[in-house]
């Protein structure tokens, strides 16, 4: 007859069940705390979402932006087409819008090449770089 050398009351029939370690080497199992397990998951969440939120805001901002200059750039050729000249402007050549009154005039004279003689009335609106032939004038 066989005698087990191991005492029945220091070991279990299924160690590999019990929810807790069933001899001193064995790693410490700890019932595990779900409430601390979501809360990490989602602020986790939160944070990828509000970087993905603020990196689609900057994009927005940017076309934003984008829209705002070419409006502007929009305003200032009309501006230029409806404008006076008195000479043939060139493809290629930097030109300074001028508004007196309410009539806007392209001349080839910069703001800091008038000296004394600059009309005060004539008020600087922007300098412009001819990139097409103006037909009509």
């Amino acid at each position: 007859m066989y005698i087990n050398p191991i005492d029945k009351d220091k070991v279990a029939e299924n160690p590999g069940l019990l929810p807790y370690p069933h001899n001193i080497g064995s790693i410490a199992v700890k019932p595990e705390d779900v409430g601390k397990i979501k809360s990490r998951a989602l602020s986790s969440m939160y944070e990828q979402t509000d970087a993905q939120l603020l990196q689609i805001q900057k994009q927005l901002e940017l076309l934003v932006k984008q829209a705002n200059e070419i409006k502007a750039r929009k305003e200032i050729s009309e501006k230029i087409y409806q404008a006076k000249m008195s000479f043939e402007p060139f493809v290629g050549q930097i030109y300074h819008l001028y508004k007196k009154e309410d009539e806007y005039s392209l001349m080839m004279i910069a703001p800091n090449e008038w000296g004394r003689s600059k009309n005060e009335k004539l008020e600087f609106i922007s300098s412009v770089k001819l990139l097409v032939i103006i037909l009509g004038r």
